[in-house]
């Protein structure tokens, strides 16, 4: 349960930029959301396969628990959080991105041409504010990834991939374990953004 549905949801964004073609040589790939459950292990999984991670986050103080994971790079969360010009600067080979909304239009924005997003989430919205030029002009692509309705084989080679590549011992550093008198709070710090990683529920406790 420590890897549970996020470490499975960042295996499949990962394939997703593996499969479009895009090598670590190609530049950084941004991670969005990256103190959560899949952020945290996408980081984990990217940095094994050699890819050059830079963390986007709104807390300050994850910088050190996201660069133990294997990010080189550390950007604030409202860099990308924010209205974005049609086209900005090319600074992304690939992007696995939790969070949606502005903090994706910019996101694309940035994209490098021929790069990839692997988008699975909505943390910040289900709006996605942004226009065609990124993929008509830059051939970005912008690559769903689900994990309810995903595929057998898709879903087997994820957790064949988790297997060979999540470093076990580091995984300690992404999950604590909680017993079920503290859910009610433990969702109180959630909505407040002040988890991260993963909490493992113990029933029996």
């Amino acid at each position: 349960m420590a890897i549970g549905t996020a470490g499975y949801t960042a295996m499949l964004c990962v394939n997703a930029v593996r499969d479009h073609g895009t090598a670590p040589e190609d530049g950084p790939v941004l991670v969005t959301g990256s103190a959560g459950g899949v952020g945290s292990i996408a980081i984990m999984l990217l940095a094994k396969l050699g890819y050059s991670v830079t963390a986007s986050t709104g807390r300050p103080e994850t910088a050190s628990y996201l660069k133990t994971l294997g990010a080189l790079d550390i950007i604030a969360r409202d860099e990308l959080a924010r209205k974005s010009k049609p086209l900005e600067k090319e600074i992304w080979a690939a992007v696995v991105d939790s969070v949606g909304s502005t903090t994706l239009g910019t996101a694309l924005a940035q994209t490098k041409y021929n790069g990839v997003i692997a988008a699975c989430g909505l943390a910040a919205g289900l709006d996605m504010p942004t226009t065609v030029l990124p993929f008509i002009l830059r051939n970005v692509r912008l690559q769903g990834c689900d994990s309810v309705m995903a595929p057998m084989n898709l879903r087997e080679r994820a957790w064949d991939d988790l297997a060979s590549l999540l470093d076990t011992s580091l995984l300690s550093e992404v999950y604590r374990i909680e017993p079920m008198s503290n859910i009610e709070s433990l969702a109180s710090a959630i909505l407040r953004g002040e988890i991260k990683g993963r909490v493992v529920i113990d029933v029996n406790a």
